[in-house]
């Protein structure tokens, strides 16, 4: 009877240690494969927005914020579902312009936002005059940066089990888009 008891206490204690390593191996692998959707989430991301960004409203800066929040497949501001700590916030859109230089070379060169023309009546004549013009919007481009970073940095993974240290910048997720109507309608009025 006495040998039973101890065999008891042994199977517990096994089992126990047994236990700690499974559960351990689980959250890992939990955690690795919410990195990979992640990975393919915010691909997909800036694949969205900048498709839905070529033919939305540049210079109004609600329709802006609508295209961020669907990218991250919200109706409103928020989290990235599974995807902390990427927010709409995290979704940076940049109009490109594709000018010639002396040479005869032709490279995409981002806009500041001071020079983008007023309004996408304004944009369609700028292009019209000289497509390879600095102020003629030609491409969207789309990344996901950390807010409030004059440049891209990477956003860093954050571990939805804290058990598991798993921790590194997640790659950069980018896509560029042909520019095409940037919210222009037919029949439109033109802004100052």
């Amino acid at each position: 009877m006495r040998t039973t008891e101890r065999q008891r206490g042994a199977t517990a204690a096994e089992f126990a240690l047994c236990a700690v390593v499974f559960f351990t191996v689980v959250f890992f692998i939990i955690e690795l494969a919410r990195a990979l959707y992640l990975l393919n989430t915010l691909q997909e991301t800036t694949r969205r927005a900048a498709a839905m960004a070529a033919v939305s409203d540049f210079s109004d800066p609600a329709v802006m914020n609508q295209v961020r929040q669907a990218a991250v497949l919200r109706d409103g501001p928020g989290m990235l579902l599974l995807g902390a700590p990427v927010t709409d916030a995290h979704v940076r859109i940049d109009y490109l312009s594709l000018p010639r230089t002396a040479g005869g070379v032709m490279t995409m060169t981002p806009m500041p936002a001071a020079s983008l023309p007023a309004c996408p009546a304004r944009a369609r004549i700028q292009c019209v005059a000289n497509p390879n013009g600095d102020s003629c919007i030609r491409f969207v481009r789309v990344r996901i940066c950390a807010p409030d970073a004059a440049d891209c940095k990477a956003v860093l993974y954050q571990p939805l089990l804290p058990l598991t240290a798993i921790n590194f910048p997640l790659p950069p997720a980018t896509t560029i888009a042909k520019a095409e109507s940037l919210g222009f309608q037919p029949g439109s009025t033109l802004c100052p």
